[in-house]
């Protein structure tokens, strides 16, 4: 193993992470800070502390799950390689 393929590995993990980061933040804000508004009136501090939990907690299980996923594909992939990988998969799955 390479210290260029394990750097490449940990950008490409990084990189997907932080990007699929931002579109399941923005839905789980969609839907929990409508659901929390008179909470967050009554006691602020708890509120906020179950909101970041809630964040922090699906933070924890899409890097979880995302390192695994990145594994399983072996330890030189990227993720560039993956979605090649993907394409193949999904068009061969479509004719």
């Amino acid at each position: 193993m390479s210290t260029l393929d394990t750097k490449k590995k940990s950008a490409s993990e990084a990189l997907v992470n932080a990007v699929g980061g931002y579109p399941i933040g923005y839905g789980l804000g969609i839907v929990i800070l409508p659901l929390s508004a008179g909470w967050i009136q009554e006691d602020p501090y708890i509120a906020n502390i179950a909101i970041t939990g809630t964040y922090a907690v699906t933070s924890f299980v899409r890097s979880y799950f995302l390192r695994r996923v990145f594994e399983k594909y072996g330890i030189d992939d990227n993720f560039i390689r993956l979605a090649k990988r993907g394409i193949v998969k999904l068009s061969g799955a479509i004719r």
